[in-house]
């Protein structure tokens, strides 16, 4: 496909009141691109793909799209018809095919019929053209077609039938990404497409958009996600753009680099205009005729000059330090044989598994598996059905609600935090609130008039100033921007106390899990040590047996998946062990060159070489990076090893 510009945004400013939200950005889109918008909440994400609409209108700047160009963009809920069913809805996209096949079967019948000739022949050339247009543009696929759209994005058969009206406000979300994928719109841009959907929906839509042959503008904070889909990325920073190509984790080195380097320039600039300026003031110190043309001249250099800009400094990011007041026994929880069913609904039964000391345990499932419900369980907020659960000795525990129902929408964010925790002075919650970008008057407001990202805030204030030592986290990530995440992640990587987890941010997984357990159905789940790379790696083994087995009906018991994931542990357990030694050996080989590098340099025939000075200082800084990679590969190593041990 030919590469050509079908949008382009020229100077374009935006403000809501005296906030200044996007300045003289500039921007260009090919056909063939596949672009993810990043930035904090509330650098102007939603704001640009809103403008682009049409929907505002920039105060200067414009935006130009392609001739005929068809826009598709996801706006939550709109334009459903409650009164039709899942599928017919989602047909409507194919109503021109819909209008073709009754028209193709009103001619079937007057064929069969008509006496007069010519008017069957007329008939007959409207029915060949018909049926021919009707097979060429996909006709025969378009039914097929709706039905693995909705079944990609988490729609059962048994859903086909309800109607519209009865869905969920996640569903109607689902139901309306599925009507835009299947418009195929020259460019479709979406704004947190993976929103309401479990990890198999979210794995269908990668490859769906990755398969996609037209352009692609997409927001989301799901790393994991535009990593797979985008080749360019498109950041929003301090009201001002910037196009990176290549994906998400290109984008991160990117953005590093040209920072440093831009840095430097910066520097080395500033300290050219002062020894300038230097030279300035004392020329007019000697203030003879030639001193002040000199003066003038290096003064007309400076003015001439292109200023490079410093970095601007980065958004604010929240600063998390989660820490237990009291220390745990090494038996976290027991669970036996717990059972969970609602009227109609079992979700999960004879579930059992024990926790232990500085696990992360992330619990994962399709939607609806009963995950949330696990955690409420665990927390005291709700009942099981049968079995039973008990924590170990000194275990306190906390518990974070994704839809944050323990929040008192009455209380102001300072005094829910602080009737949470009465022993610590209001100076130092009033800190904490600061940290968590809750500053000046923000800290009087309502919980009410809260968003949804500001409420979960709130709520990771309560349980990071609780000191418990067992944390229950229920989809924490939730409204949180990238930013936000890192930093989430960093601080309780640090937590040296237990973690559970429900989650769909693979990122966020793949970077703290020791263990995963996977809630399969009701009857079966899969208790894995690791991470969700190699959680998947072992999924993906499995399902290529469930294939292979397909034609003896031979399906993998679960005794079967539980003696696979141990022997896939013993073998990654293997493999770790022969990275930590092959690494030490490594550090202990650059170490010994260090050594022998620093003798050298001191010795006086070296002092009186320059070419094989610097020729040792050259391999000395690069032994030195090596050895900082080499002592992160040996500390990421030996913790996962002991992990697993």
């Amino acid at each position: 496909m030919i590469a050509i510009i079908i949008l382009n945004c020229n100077k374009v400013s935006f403000s809501f009141g005296i906030n200044k939200i996007l300045n003289n950005v500039s921007f260009s889109i090919k056909n063939t691109d596949k672009v993810g918008i990043v930035g904090v909440n509330g650098a102007g994400k939603t704001t640009l793909f809103k403008i682009i609409t049409s929907e505002y209108t920039p105060e200067s700047g414009e935006i130009y799209t392609s001739k005929d160009l068809n826009l598709g963009y996801l706006e939550q809920n709109s334009g459903l018809d409650e009164n039709n069913s899942v599928l017919e809805e989602v047909l409507t996209v194919y109503s021109h095919f819909i209008h073709m096949e009754a028209r193709i079967k009103e001619l079937e019948k007057c064929i069969s019929t008509e006496k007069n000739e010519e008017i069957l022949n007329s008939y007959m050339k409207e029915y060949s053209r018909l049926s021919e247009d009707f097979s060429m543009l996909g006709g025969f696929e378009y039914n097929s077609r709706a039905k693995g759209v909705l079944k990609g994005l988490g729609f059962s058969e048994d859903n086909f039938d309800l109607k519209v009206g009865k869905l969920s406000g996640g569903q109607k979300t689902r139901l309306s990404l599925s009507k835009l994928l299947l418009k195929e719109p020259d460019l479709l841009l979406l704004d947190e497409p993976t929103n309401h959907l479990d990890i198999n929906a979210i794995e269908w839509l990668e490859n769906f958009l990755k398969e996609y042959k037209k352009s692609v503008m997409v927001i989301s904070h799901d790393r994991f996600f535009i990593d797979k889909v985008t080749d360019k990325i498109l950041e929003i920073e301090n009201c001002h753009v910037k196009l990176y190509n290549g994906n998400y984790s290109s984008y991160i080195k990117q953005k590093a680099s040209d920072r440093e380097i831009q840095q430097k320039h910066y520097e080395q600039q500033q300290k050219e205009i002062a020894k300038m300026e230097a030279f300035i003031q004392q020329q007019k110190r000697w203030n003879r005729e030639r001193n002040i043309i000199a003066a003038e001249s290096r003064q007309k250099a400076i003015d001439r000059m292109e200023k490079i800009d410093k970095p601007e400094n980065l958004p604010d990011k929240i600063k998390i330090k989660f820490k237990s007041s009291i220390t745990s026994g090494r038996d976290v929880l027991y669970v036996e044989n717990l059972s969970k069913e609602f009227p109609k609904k079992p979700l999960f039964e004879n579930l059992s598994f024990n926790v232990q000391k500085s696990e992360k345990l992330f619990v994962l499932g399709a939607n609806g598996c009963g995950k949330t419900t696990l955690l409420k369980i665990l927390s005291g907020n709700l009942k099981q059905t049968s079995g039973s659960f008990r924590y170990g000795y000194n275990v306190k525990m906390s518990y974070y609600d994704q839809v944050q129902e323990s929040l008192n929408p009455d209380n102001t964010v300072l005094d829910e935090v602080w009737n949470a925790n009465p022993h610590i002075l209001q100076t130092e919650i009033r800190n904490v609130l600061a940290m968590f970008l809750f500053k000046g008057e923000d800290v009087f407001k309502p919980i009410s008039a809260l968003s949804g990202g500001e409420k979960g805030r709130v709520s990771l204030i309560k349980v990071m100033l609780s000191g418990s030592n067992l944390l229950l986290l229920d989809e924490p990530t939730n409204h949180l921007d990238i930013n936000s995440r890192e930093v989430l992640e960093e601080s309780l990587n640090d937590f040296e106390d237990t973690l559970i987890v429900v989650s769909h941010d693979r990122y966020f997984i793949n970077k703290l899990a020791t263990r995963i357990i996977y809630i399969e159905s009701e009857s079966s789940i899969i208790d894995f040590k690791g991470n969700y790379q190699d959680f998947l790696s072992y999924r993906n083994k499995i399902n290529i047996q469930n294939e292979d087995n397909e034609n003896t009906n031979e399906k993998i018991s679960s005794g079967k998946l539980q003696h696979l994931a141990s022997k896939e542990e013993k073998s990654r357990k293997r493999r770790l062990e022969k990275l930590v030694i092959n690494t030490e050996k490594e550090i202990f080989e650059a170490e010994n060159r260090l050594d022998e590098i620093n003798e050298q340099m001191q010795s006086e025939e070296i002092l009186s070489d320059h070419v094989k000075l610097m020729d040792l200082q050259k391999e000395q800084d690069e032994l030195n990076k090596k050895l900082e990679n080499l002592y992160k590969t040996w500390e990421e190593a030996s913790l996962e090893f002991s992990n697993l041990s």
